[in-house]
């Protein structure tokens, strides 16, 4: 036994051995544990502490902070999507095949340090959870959901300690700018219902996301025909996200906009706007109000209420019946 515990350490140091040395004394690089905790907290708040702690309590009514959160995350993935323009994807970096740049060149430390704050933003993202716990959504904090948010950390943890720039990156500059778009439709659709209707646009941010994974699909599979010094672990890693999402989000959009008949949902986590009312949800009007529905399936139980960010933040709420002239949600 002891043998064994040795023999795991000791390929746990030569596995660090190899990550790149750039990055070893920036914050929360040197070693995986203090990342690891902190994902394994957020589960546990998530799932068990957050909805312990607010189930004798109102829930809070967070419209001022939800938009003010909203526009610095969208401030936010606005300057990462400029930095990693300027440090590599705007003219210097080739889309056929992008090496990681492992010098200590002004160009190479500020696409580390852009991977860096990509890294950071991952945690940023833990609020959306934490404002449906305060609001009392629970239900919207599927399992899934959580799985989803709290591995993101980690594994882009793995890809800053190991290839912090180079092809994979293209993931995160695509990424962070349709997080740009899409925080900026939430802070709007928390602004509430009068302004919904500037928002008309749901369907296409949708589209925009299927080929946003349909993107990076491509530019990281390409490399299997291709010979490039970049290392293939972490393209197929970044490939199977891009696929896994485009099939949910497709799946997404069938059921919602297709003009046949809406069937039961087969997909998983997909983004529908968030319910901006105090406990109710907006139903479609004519005057371009967007409804919000969660549609039953086979897979309610499994994935009542999720949403996925990631590489794709969403909301998904109940739709309000009216029984016995009382709202349920």
């Amino acid at each position: 036994m002891a043998h064994l515990i040795t023999s795991v350490i000791d390929k746990y140091h030569d596995i660090l051995d190899k990550s790149d040395p750039r990055v070893s004394d920036w914050p929360m690089m040197s070693s995986p544990l203090p990342t690891l905790g902190i994902c394994l907290f957020y589960a546990y708040f998530s799932r068990i502490l957050g909805p312990r702690l607010m189930e004798n309590r109102k829930p809070l009514n967070l419209r001022n902070i939800l938009i003010v959160y909203n526009l610095m995350q969208t401030l936010f993935s606005a300057w990462i999507f400029y930095e990693y323009l300027m440090s590599g994807w705007w003219g210097s970096y080739s889309f056929r095949c992008q090496p990681v740049d492992y010098s200590n060149s002004p160009m190479a430390l500020r696409m580390a340090r852009t991977c860096w704050w990509y890294y950071f933003s991952k945690f940023t993202e833990f609020f959306d959870t934490f404002f449906f716990i305060l609001r009392k959504k629970s239900s919207h904090v599927s399992t899934l959901h959580v799985i989803h948010h709290g591995c993101m950390p980690f594994s882009v943890w793995m890809g800053m300690k190991f290839a912090p720039g180079g092809h994979s990156t293209f993931f995160a500059l695509l990424n962070t700018f349709v997080h740009i778009i899409m925080y900026f439709y939430y802070m709007v659709s928390a602004m509430g219902p009068k302004y919904q209707k500037y928002i008309w646009w749901k369907k296409y941010l949708t589209s925009f996301q299927m080929l946003q994974f349909i993107a990076i699909f491509v530019h990281q599979f390409q490399l299997l025909f291709t010979e490039c010094n970049y290392p293939k672990s972490f393209m197929i890693w970044i490939a199977i996200h891009g696929l896994m999402f485009l099939f949910l989000f497709s799946d997404f959009y069938k059921v919602n906009y297709s003009k046949e008949p809406k069937k039961a949902n087969q997909g998983a986590c997909m983004p529908v706007d968030d319910d901006t009312s105090n406990g109710t949800a907006n139903k479609s009007t004519s005057n371009g109000l967007l409804k919000n529905t969660y549609i039953q399936s086979e897979f309610s139980d499994s994935y009542k209420a999720c949403y996925s960010n990631g590489s794709t933040k969403g909301f998904v709420t109940q739709t309000i019946e009216q029984h016995n002239n009382k709202k349920i949600e």
